[in-house]
């Protein structure tokens, strides 16, 4: 009769290795879990009635930008932030101010509006708080008529230092 020495289940590898296996899921989860509720997605919107509805608006609003063959350059200066823009097309009278919206694809908590005040008979200013860089959706419209009695100026940008930016009514 020969005696076999088993080792306890605990000392041994597989069920350790099981164990192993199954702690690591419950940590990637837990992990997973933290990130998405730290970290949500900022980008969805809850109201899709009213973007729907909104977007006939903005039609309307770039539809007029080009009636009015509206066009405008700017440029933003990197050392003190002051953006300078130039406002082209048949506008009866110019507005005071211009509103600016710069627009992150991914992330709205990095959106910025900037306010420009008229400085001469067609040139705006404006100055931004922080320093910004990347793709971005420029916005330029009027904020005294921001219906659809108003126009707007929409591109597609690529902020970098020492660049003129140019805006049409496609």
């Amino acid at each position: 009769m020969q005696d076999n020495d088993i080792a306890p289940w605990y000392k041994q590898f597989w069920p350790w290795f099981l164990i192993g296996i199954l702690v690591f899921a419950v940590v990637i989860g837990l992990g997973l879990l933290f990130i998405s509720i730290v970290y949500q997605d900022s980008m969805v919107r809850d109201n899709y009635y009213k973007e729907g509805r909104a977007i006939n608006m903005h039609l309307g609003r770039d539809q007029m930008a080009r009636d009015l063959a509206l066009g405008a350059t700017f440029e933003i200066d990197d050392l003190t932030g002051e953006i300078s823009l130039k406002l082209a097309g048949d506008l009866p009278a110019l507005p005071s101010t211009l509103r600016l919206d710069l627009i992150s694809p991914s992330h709205a908590d990095r959106d910025k509006v900037i306010m420009l005040n008229r400085v001469a008979e067609n040139e705006y200013a404006g100055q931004m708080a922080e320093r910004i860089e990347g793709r971005h959706y420029v916005d330029l419209s009027d904020p005294e008529r921001p219906d659809e009695a108003g126009w707007r100026l929409t591109d597609e940008v690529f902020l970098a230092s020492d660049r003129t930016y140019q805006l049409d009514s496609k």
